[in-house]
């Protein structure tokens, strides 16, 4: 493929999702994640887009909400670690929610093992994911159906939200930025998140990598309310990405990343051939919230989140904040 074919292919997929990782155009465009950060600068010196943390977006300094067909391709490797990792802070008899995503998704397919687990969601993917998990109560919000990403939004799921009080909410976004938070790019949804995230005691936020210093319209959760974030390993070049990553620690979130390799018994196994990422603490103690209790003053409802170092997800990083 000559160039002038491959970064009009880059910008038709821009154009089409809002923002693409490179390693998304590279796969597209069969050539290397070096040509195509070379196609992506050239585009961006023309105006047509711009670079985003290992990825680019549609020009303007917010990206727009891709639909549900496109979010669902993206990424899935980096989605599958995420989610096994992630299912392993959720014990038995526990009463959570979960938000709308691809990746509270696959989060969602790994729950249907918990027994005595109370879902609630606005989301009709993830009731669709536990339909059949005959030993998960799914609680579903009322509100209006959003069809691009499947999820009940508006003042109806805002009030069935009400009163209600869990331990720990799951939330995807568009965009993550120490500055900020989490974002999204549509006011309904925002707002939907927000109801969910003040049921929670704590708020653990889903992310891949690209999302890392993507900063979109409506901020969800404010840094200081997100007690942890599972992510992926970003690339080594990105230096970006790992940059976000120590400034959101060094505001107190808890940090935890999933190995390339990591698969709980769930969902597709990941590519053959990735090594899983050595553990990498940082100076300092973690951030809690309901409780001090063991080394480093590891909170009781987190103490799961250590167990999984030694367990079927593979390794993980927790950074912490000095």
């Amino acid at each position: 493929m000559f160039a002038a074919e491959r970064r009009q292919l880059i910008l038709e997929m821009v154009r089409a999702n809002g923002a693409v990782s490179l390693r998304e155009l590279a796969r597209v465009v069969q050539t290397s994640e070096v040509t195509v950060r070379r196609d992506v600068r050239a585009l961006e010196a023309e105006g047509l887009l711009d670079r985003r943390h290992g990825g680019a977006v549609l020009p303007g300094g917010f990206t727009r909400e891709s639909g549900f067909p496109q979010k669902s391709h993206l990424s899935t490797a980096e989605k599958t670690a995420i989610a096994d990792l992630a299912a392993g802070l959720v014990g038995e008899g526990e009463a959570i929610v979960v938000g709308a995503g691809t990746t509270t998704q696959e989060l969602a397919r790994r729950l249907a093992r918990v027994p005595g687990l109370t879902v609630v969601t606005n989301s009709l993917l993830v009731a669709q994911a536990l339909a059949h998990a005959n030993r998960v109560e799914v609680v579903m919000t009322g509100g209006t159906l959003r069809g691009s990403n499947y999820a009940l939004v508006g003042s109806g799921a805002e009030q069935s939200l009400q009163g209600l009080r869990v331990s720990r909410a799951f939330l995807s976004g568009s965009g993550l930025t120490a500055e900020r938070g989490l974002s999204t790019s549509n006011m309904l949804s925002a707002s939907v998140d927000r109801a969910l995230v003040q049921a929670a005691a704590e708020v653990v936020v889903l992310a891949d990598h690209t999302k890392l210093g993507s900063d979109t319209m409506f901020q969800t959760v404010p840094t200081e309310l997100i007690t942890r974030l599972v992510t992926d390993e970003p690339p080594v070049h990105d230096e970006r990405a790992a940059t976000e990553l120590q400034a959101l620690a060094d505001q107190g979130v808890e940090i935890t990343v999933a190995g390339p390799d990591a698969e709980s018994g769930g969902g597709d196994p990941l590519p053959p051939g990735r090594q899983p990422r050595q553990d990498m603490p940082l100076p300092g103690q973690r951030r809690t919230q309901g409780g001090h209790g063991g080394p480093g003053g590891l909170g009781p409802q987190l103490r799961s989140a250590a167990a999984l170092a030694e367990g079927p997800v593979g390794r993980v990083a927790d950074m912490r904040r000095r």
